[in-house]
């Protein structure tokens, strides 16, 4: 997994690293079961406070996208399906809301947009 931060985006740095792993989680990049670094060598890997990776993986847990084991480490968890489920659809959402901006930028209609999405999805 690979996280890239960027120093001159609004989002907050801890958010920008928690974003990127569920991300790793919701297309299964990181699978269940599968260890997480510890904390000080995700910071020292990062160059973050390991207070910044701590929040991280203390907001991730709450969510369900990770369980901590103390002593043994961190661990992908997607016990909770629906969560997984309903994350996957909003950050589809997102993206789709972000196309809709765009195409109605350019003028492209909604016809025009769906019979673009529909020859893109049937593509892959």
């Amino acid at each position: 997994m690979k996280i890239i931060i960027s120093n001159t985006s609004d989002s907050p740095l801890y958010q920008q690293i928690k974003d990127q792993i569920k991300d790793a989680i919701l297309i299964e990049e990181l699978v269940e079961g599968e260890a997480l670094p510890s904390i000080r060598s995700f910071a020292n890997d990062l160059k973050v406070s390991v207070l910044t990776i701590r929040r991280v993986y203390e907001e991730l847990e709450q969510e369900g996208f990770i369980t901590s084991q103390v002593g043994i480490g961190t661990f992908v968890s997607t016990g909770n399906l629906e969560l997984l489920r309903d994350s996957k659809r909003r950050l589809v959402e997102q993206k789709m809301q972000d196309m809709i901006q765009t195409a109605k930028s350019l003028n492209i209609g909604k016809e025009d947009l769906r019979a673009m999405m529909d020859i893109l999805y049937e593509e892959d």
